[in-house]
């Protein structure tokens, strides 16, 4: 089992190379960097190919000027970009992108971090829960990662404006479901869920989060979409139970 970063652009996605690469350390993970060539089936096929490989290499070259001992290795695949990235995930212990691509990350076999700008790995992992059964694999996901980081962890819950005594029980109840995680950092926030996750994300290192269905292929959510889209820092979508509907059909 890998770590899986797509690239597609350099340097639009160093973000994702180097969260990926820095992933990939701290778990004693390979990092497999993963171009999908979906490029023209005429003449133009063999430079474009080329071009693509070469897109990999400083792809390769970029986890490890930035993550020192990283084990990086490249990979050029001929397919969509999408299918081939499910295909991937299966193997995978995360799949980490640049973009919120909406088929991966609602397909994906595995966790999908989005890193769309470059962050230096400070600030408390955030574990964002609603109370459903979803957040029982955000809680642990965040904790495991707190841990590899040596850094705090919060456990953030929002609520309407009025009913924070409600967020307090929610918090409350999750973190009874996962008994060995303790130590953390209980907060409950009123507003918008979209906006109010956004604006913590700005003093955070890493935000975990879930979709509003959690049965593989659900459809991810309004808020989740918006979260990944417009974090400040690295944020990371867990879907349980893990599979994807949509690259078995």
């Amino acid at each position: 089992m890998h770590i899986v970063v797509g690239v597609g652009r350099i340097p639009s996605d160093s973000a994702a190379i180097r969260l990926a690469a820095r992933e990939a350390v701290s778990r004693g993970r390979v990092l497999l960097v993963v171009h999908a060539f979906d490029g023209p089936a005429d003449a133009g096929y063999g430079p474009a190919r080329r071009v693509a490989a070469r897109l990999v290499d400083q792809a390769v070259a970029t986890a490890q000027r930035y993550t020192p001992g990283v084990r990086a290795r490249g990979q050029l695949v001929d397919g969509p970009p999408g299918r081939v990235l499910l295909r991937l995930s299966r193997t995978a212990v995360l799949l980490v992108v640049g973009e919120p691509q909406a088929e991966v990350v609602t397909g994906a076999w595995c966790p999908v971090a989005v890193a769309r700008t470059h962050r230096p790995p400070s600030g408390p992992v955030v574990a964002a829960v609603d109370g459903s059964p979803g957040s029982v694999p955000v809680l642990r996901f965040a904790a495991e990662a707190a841990g590899r980081r040596n850094g705090a962890l919060h456990v953030l819950h929002v609520s309407e404006p009025g009913r924070a005594a409600e967020g307090g029980r929610v918090l409350a109840e999750v973190l009874a479901r996962v008994p060995e995680v303790t130590g953390a950092l209980r907060r409950v926030l009123t507003g918008s869920p979209a906006a109010t996750l956004i604006g913590a994300s700005h003093q955070a290192g890493l935000l975990v989060l879930g979709p509003r269905d959690t049965a593989p292929g659900g459809r991810l959510g309004t808020v989740a979409a918006r979260v990944l889209r417009h974090s400040a820092c690295p944020a990371v979508l867990v879907r349980a139970p893990t599979g994807s509907f949509l690259e078995a059909r």
